[in-house]
Order: structure tokens, then sequence, then C-alpha cells
């Protein structure tokens, strides 16, 4: 509870830096350069539910489109506001380690997502030509668009104690959470080419979890490695 409740504030305080930062800054050298873009790449999926599930990394893709500000530099430090509105295929796959004699089991859930992230920029290096190392931090929202199961073998006798999850529709659409990334941006004359890792933790989850439920907790997890190129509108 004290992890979620802090993971919370740095949500809210983040979330509060981009808007700030969004608006007008106060303090250190102006800067008014927006720029546009999109970006894609690849992630590792996975599901923290309670009770547990075994559970192995599910391949997924996300991209879309990229809007940042930049808004001052404060010493070294140039800080901006980033939003981004990306298609993301999520979900969990199932590890059955214990596979019965002439029935392989499998069981994978694909979930397609509309994430949006409002993102505080934070870079040191160079501003024109060259290359800057960032941070990109902040709350995450995501609306689920579609869910699709694939089910393998004969599970009439299942070897994993929790199987009620198996047909079982999401319940919530709507999620939330915070996302954090470090990467690397090189500028150059034909635009800005970035490289980032990035972590999703989500706060919400998916699944009802009243006392009568089976989960208490079944919020998504992301490991994502992505591409992005911005273009400068207004220098």
């Amino acid at each position: 509870m004290h992890l979620k409740r802090f993971i919370k504030t740095i949500c809210c305080l983040s979330l509060l830096f981009f808007f700030s930062t969004a608006s007008k800054a106060q303090v250190g050298e102006q800067r008014h350069l927006f720029s546009i873009g999109v970006n894609g790449g690849m992630s590792l999926n996975s599901v923290d539910f309670s009770p547990k599930i075994k559970l192995s990394q599910l391949m997924g893709y996300t991209g879309g489109f990229t809007v940042r500000y930049i808004s001052e530099k404060y010493f070294a430090m140039i800080c901006g506001a980033q939003i981004e509105v990306n298609y993301a295929l999520r979900g969990w796959e199932e590890e059955i380690e214990e596979q019965p004699v002439d029935n392989h089991l499998a069981y994978t859930r694909n979930m397609s997502y509309i994430e949006i992230p409002f993102l505080a920029h934070l870079a040191f290096g160079k501003e024109r030509r060259g290359a800057q190392f960032f941070i990109n931090l902040g709350p995450q929202i995501g609306f689920l668009l579609s869910e699709k199961e694939k089910i393998e073998g004969d599970w009439s006798n299942p070897p994993i104690p929790v199987v009620e999850q198996h047909g079982k529709k999401i319940d919530k659409k709507f999620e939330y959470g915070i996302t954090g990334g470090l990467g690397v941006e090189l500028k150059t004359n034909a635009g800005n080419f970035l490289l980032e890792g990035r972590y999703y933790f989500g706060l919400s989850d998916f699944y009802n979890n009243t006392k009568k439920d089976l989960f208490s907790r079944s919020a998504h997890s992301v490991i994502s490695v992505r591409v992005s190129y911005l273009w400068d509108l207004i220098k």
C-alpha cells in the first residue's frame, strides 16, 4: 500500500509538472520549441495478478504520434512536456511447467489499447545539433479496444491452480498508471531521432477487485523499446 501511494504521488507531481511546463515557464532561459512526429517499437508484456499466476513475457508492439514542447533551459537541464497517442498490443501468456503427456497446453490473452501518456521531458546535451540524453516521466491512461484469447489443448483437468481467468471478459476498459523512460536523442538537419527504453506500471485493475471477486489485483506491466522521429515546427 505504501508503494502504491508513493507511485500515485509521483504520478500527480509529474502531471502537475507537465501542465506547468506546457503553459508557460517562469524560471530559466525561455525556449519555444514545438515538435511533432511518430514513434514505434516492441514491448514485453505481463500482468501482476493476485492470486499469483505464473506467466512468461508476451511480445507486443506499440506505435503512434508524439507532440513535444520545450519551454526552458534551467542551467544545463532542458525542460519540456510531451504527449503521445499510441496503439499498443498488450496481454499475458501463461507458463505451463508441467505439460500433460500428449496434451500440449497453452493460453494467451491479447489486449489492444489506445494509450495516452502525459510526460515531463528533461534533457541534457546539445540543443541544436548533436546528442542529448533525456528522461521522460508521467502518468498514462489507456482505453481497451479489443481482447482475444488463444487456448490450446484440453483444459478439463488443468495442471495449474487458477484458471478462472480463462473465458472471463475484461471488466474495466479504462486504466491508468505511471510510465518512465531513459533515452538518447540525435538532433540533425533532417530532424530528431530518438531511442528510448520505457517501463509502464499499472495502478488500476482490469478485473473487478471487491472482496467477492477472485482477483484482488490485475494490472499491466510493460517494458518497451521504441524509436521516434520528431520534426521541429517552431524554433
